[in-house]
C-alpha cells in the first residue's frame, strides 16, 4: 500500500472510532438512568445536572468526526456548504411547524438528507439540523442534546438502508420515515420517564429495580397513553412526505453532492 493510501485508511479508521463513541455517549446518555442506584443524589438530580456536560462533549464529538471525514477525504469544503445549507433548511421546517400535534415536516428532510449524505455525514446533519431550529426557536434547554443525539441517529438510520432505485426506494425510505417519526418519540421519552415518579399515570412509570419486563410493560403504557397520539402524525406525515415529494429531491441532493466534491480527478480525452 503506498504512503497516501495507508494515511486515507487511517484517517477512514479514525473517522469511525470518532463516530463509534459519539454513539456511546448517546446509548450512555440516555441509558444511565435506569442504571444509577435507586434514591441516590445523581438519580434524584436527574439530567438536569449532566445535560451541558453531554451537550459540551457531544460538540465537541461533533467536531472531531467533521475533521476525521475531512482528513479521510469524506466531505470537503464544499460537502461541508451543502451541510450547512441542509441543516438551516430543516430548521427552518421546524420553525414553521413548531411541533403542532406532532406534526414536524423536518423528519422529511432528515430521512431524504440521510439517505444521499450516509451514516456518520448523516448523524452530523441531522444533530447540526435539531441544533439550529433550537436556535431559531429559542428551545434551547436539558433536552437539546438529547434531541440532537435522536435526530443524528434518525437521519444516520436513513444512510444504512439499503441500496435501492426508483419507485423502490421512494417505498422504502416512506415506509422508514413512517417508523422514524414515531420512534423517535419512544426515544426521546426516556430522557425525563425514569424521573417522573409519582408525575407519572398509575401503572406507567418507572420502578427501579423493578425488573426489564415490568418497566418495558409500564413503558408501553405511558407510551400508548401520552405519546403516541404526537408520534403517529409525525410518522405519518413524514412517511407521506417522503412518498410524495422524494424523487426529485433525492435526485438534486445527489447531483449537488457530486457537483461539490473537489477530489474527483479531472481526466481529459482526445477528441475522434
Amino acid at each position: 500500500m503506498s504512503g497516501a493510501g495507508a494515511f486515507g485508511a487511517s484517517s477512514r479508521w479514525r473517522a469511525l472510532a470518532a463516530m463509534g463513541l459519539v454513539m456511546v455517549v448517546g446509548v450512555v446518555s440516555f441509558g444511565w438512568p435506569f442504571l444509577a442506584e435507586p434514591g441516590s443524589q445523581v438519580s434524584q438530580l436527574g439530567h438536569g445536572a449532566d445535560a451541558s456536560f453531554i451537550f459540551v462533549a457531544l460538540m465537541g464529538l461533533l467536531g472531531v468526526v467533521l475533521l476525521a471525514e475531512l482528513t479521510s477525504g469524506g466531505i470537503d469544503a464544499k460537502g461541508i456548504a451543502v451541510l450547512g445549507v441542509l441543516a438551516s433548511a430543516a430548521g427552518a421546517l421546524r420553525v414553521l411547524s413548531a411541533g403542532t400535534a406532532g406534526l414536524e415536516p423536518m423528519f422529511f428532510l432528515l430521512v431524504i438528507a440521510g439517505r444521499v449524505l450516509g451514516a456518520s455525514k448523516g448523524f452530523l446533519f441531522g444533530a447540526l439540523a435539531l441544533l439550529t431550529s433550537a436556535f431559531l426557536t429559542a428551545g434551547i434547554g436539558p433536552w437539546t442534546p438529547f434531541q440532537m443525539i435522536a435526530c443524528g441517529w434518525a437521519a444516520m438510520g436513513a444512510g444504512l438502508l439499503p441500496r435501492a432505485t426508483g419507485w423502490a426506494e421512494r417505498v422504502m425510505l416512506a415506509v422508514y420515515g413512517l417508523a422514524c417519526g414515531m420512534v423517535y418519540g419512544a426515544v426521546m421519552n426516556l430522557w425525563f420517564w425514569p424521573f417522573l415518579g409519582a408525575a407519572a399515570p398509575a401503572g406507567a412509570g418507572y420502578v427501579p429495580g423493578a425488573g426489564a419486563a415490568v418497566n418495558l410493560g409500564h413503558y408501553a403504557v405511558f407510551y400508548v397513553t401520552t405519546s403516541l397520539v404526537w408520534d403517529l402524525p409525525r410518522g405519518l406525515l413524514t412517511g407521506g412526505l417522503v412518498l410524495v415529494a422524494s424523487a426529485p429531491l433525492l435526485r438534486a441532493l445527489r447531483r449537488s453532492l457530486r457537483q461539490a466534491r473537489f477530489d474527483v480527478p479531472v481526466q481529459f480525452a482526445p477528441t475522434p
